[in-house]
């Protein structure tokens, strides 16, 4: 089985849930400059404070600060099977992990940007575990808290619907360029991300074990 997994795929595609998934089922270990983000910035660090403006923005982060922290991280973690969400999203960062990691496949969740939108404004977070929810799809037992640890969820900065579009344009214009990227190494395989959540899990299994 490809145990150096990437997964590409616009905000709101899936890829934390199917991430989660993975990791339960495969063993993988995630690395998520997501979720390394937004603890930096509950944690007020300068790193935190610094990637806030971007983030609230819908802007990328920028690249030294990211590659820097991801770099570091593989290092750390060695040969563990590890994949990677959220990152690289740039052709710089790609080249930057080529030089710590030996990718085996690129899986691309594809999603439509009207669909994108709906699920992106109705979601709502967990400021303190971290699980993520949707007002139509999966919704919480108790109206605004948690099922796993009780806090009171919220909605990200980056989840308003004119964030949501200029983070979908973000993303258009600089990470498409990884799709042709991992393409042209023989390493992409792009999975339509609509349906149900173990649908979807299914086919990137059938793509780890080919």
């Amino acid at each position: 089985m490809k145990t150096k997994v990437i997964l590409l795929g616009p905000p709101g595609c899936g890829k934390g849930t199917q991430a989660e998934i993975m990791c339960d089922r495969l063993g993988f270990r995630k690395l998520s400059t997501g979720d390394m983000l937004r603890e930096a910035v509950r944690n007020g660090t300068e790193l935190g404070k610094e990637a806030k403006k971007y983030m609230d923005a819908g802007k990328l982060v920028p690249n030294d600060i990211i590659i820097g922290m991801m770099s570091e991280k593989i290092r750390e973690l060695g040969e563990v099977p590890l994949l990677l969400d959220g990152f690289p999203r740039t052709i710089e960062q790609a080249d930057a992990l080529a030089t710590v990691m030996d990718v085996d496949v690129a899986v691309n969740l594809d999603v439509s940007d009207a669909e994108l939108v709906d699920r992106l404004t109705k979601r709502r977070s967990c400021p303190k575990c971290n699980s993520v929810y949707h007002l139509t799809n999966k919704p919480p037992a108790k109206k605004g808290v948690c099922d796993r640890c009780q806090s009171e969820l919220y909605q990200r900065d980056d989840d308003t619907e004119a964030t949501v579009k200029n983070r979908l344009k973000v993303y258009r214009e600089s990470t498409l360029p990884l799709i042709d990227y991992y393409g042209k190494m023989g390493k992409l395989v792009t999975i339509e991300g609509v349906g149900t959540i173990d649908g979807i899990y299914a086919k990137i299994e059938k793509a780890l074990k080919n």
